[in-house]
């Protein structure tokens, strides 16, 4: 039993691999930190993946930073380039994964705020981040491969303890700054690490599923609900609201985009209900308590 994790040297990398582990299974990390298997190596790609149950991708440069050109080049370059190497080497394989699973963004949705956004009825939107989304979508689905099954997770706000966003939101809302960012009605999709875990199980023992499934909590609440409900769990009586001017100015101080928290990303898992999957954490109160 192998599983392969490409770029799994981040926050979601370090929590499959532990989850995985201690399931039994080896588990191969394709990174560009040592000691792992390098990108560079394409022999060594070729046997990292050769015989795995499963293959997943989540490589990328973080978009926590400004988006300027070198940026954005290192962005799209870091998620079209690695799946185009997994995608290479599984090919090159005798005895292919029978499952690859490759991150996407719920943000290649269009701003919402009207309706919720579901794989069969979710509007594109237009901008960079969007087309970053759907170029890393292109190239993974371009692969034909008769022996390995495709899924693409458009993977929601990821909370978890220690690392990802509730760190910075954490620190907001200890220093008194824990109010509305903007108006407060922009949607806030999330979901509980755990449940993207229990997501892979059931995409990996449910061998008739493919294609694209929203990764994202069924109850995504607005940002005016996500810092009252942070506030209440960290028993902060107060918090400053930040309107969109400040959140500019603090952008460009902390190297950031205010696209991070300004976009109405209002996304349900519409395939994955249909499918049966059970959420472990639906409601952001019961996350909020368990990671903090």
């Amino acid at each position: 039993m192998k599983v392969v994790l490409a770029g799994g040297t981040g926050f979601i990398g370090e929590y499959l691999a532990n989850k995985f582990k201690d399931s039994g299974y080896e588990v191969i990390v394709i990174s560009r930190k040592n000691p792992y298997f390098s990108w560079d190596n394409k022999l060594g790609l070729i046997k990292a993946v050769e015989g795995a149950e499963l293959l997943i991708n989540l490589a990328g440069k973080s978009v926590n930073c400004r988006y300027n050109e070198a940026n954005k080049k290192e962005i799209m370059n870091s998620r079209v380039k690695t799946t185009t190497l997994l995608g290479e080497a599984v090919q090159a394989c005798d005895n292919p994964p029978s499952l690859w699973i490759n991150s996407s963004t719920a943000t290649i949705y269009r701003h919402a705020e009207d309706r919720p956004m579901t794989e069969a009825e979710g509007d594109i939107g237009t901008g960079f981040s969007v087309d970053v989304g759907t170029k890393w979508e292109e190239t993974f689905f371009s692969y034909e491969l008769p022996k390995t099954r495709q899924v693409a997770l458009r993977i929601a706000i990821v909370l978890g303890k220690d690392g990802g966003v509730i760190t910075p939101y954490k620190n907001l809302v200890k220093f008194g700054l824990g109010g509305n960012q903007g108006t407060g009605n922009q949607m806030f999709s999330w979901i509980h690490i755990e449940d993207l875990y229990q997501i892979i199980l059931f995409l990996q023992e449910k061998q008739s599923l493919s294609g694209i499934f929203n990764c994202a909590s069924p109850e995504p609440v607005s940002n005016h609900e996500l810092m009252r409900t942070l506030r209440e769990t960290m028993r902060v009586p107060f918090g400053l609201p930040a309107p969109k001017w400040i959140l500019e100015f603090g952008s460009v101080m902390i190297k950031t985009e205010t696209e991070l928290v300004l976009k109405s990303r209002w996304v349900v898992p519409d395939r994955l209900e249909r499918e049966g999957y059970t959420f472990r954490f639906k409601a952001l109160e019961k996350t909020l308590q368990d990671i903090l």
